[in-house]
């Protein structure tokens, strides 16, 4: 089972009373990983960008997934880029992408296999 999102505010998440103070991966099995924005970083020199790299790792840490749900930051700046959202689209895997705060509600509900990203800032 998903860890449930308690609160986030800027610069942390808190999941299952743990509290992350950076941008984190939720996998299907309910790991929790540092985000890789390095892989976004290197095209757009921004993580704000998702690149069609990070995509595809992210996508791979939850194979077959049928819903990755997207924290864009407190202010909701983080965005997929044309080829991420192609490729996700490709794999049949359908996209929330909401500022943080907004996209609790939809994560504690989410069923099935369901991958979540979330940014923790801006």
């Amino acid at each position: 089972m998903k860890p449930p999102i308690d609160a986030t505010q800027f610069g942390s998440i808190t999941l299952g009373g743990a509290v992350y103070d950076h941008d984190v991966l939720v996998c299907p099995d309910a790991t929790v990983k540092r985000r890789k924005k390095k892989l976004s970083k290197a095209v757009y020199g921004t993580s704000h960008t998702i690149s069609l790299a990070e995509a595809k790792y992210v996508y791979h840490q939850g194979e077959g997934a049928e819903t990755l749900i997207i924290g864009a930051g407190q202010y909701g700046r983080v965005e997929l880029s044309p080829e991420a959202a192609e490729y996700l689209e490709r794999k049949r895997c359908d996209v929330v992408l909401l500022p943080t705060p907004e996209v609790i509600a939809t994560w504690n509900k989410a069923k099935g296999k369901v991958i979540g990203l979330f940014h923790v800032t801006c």
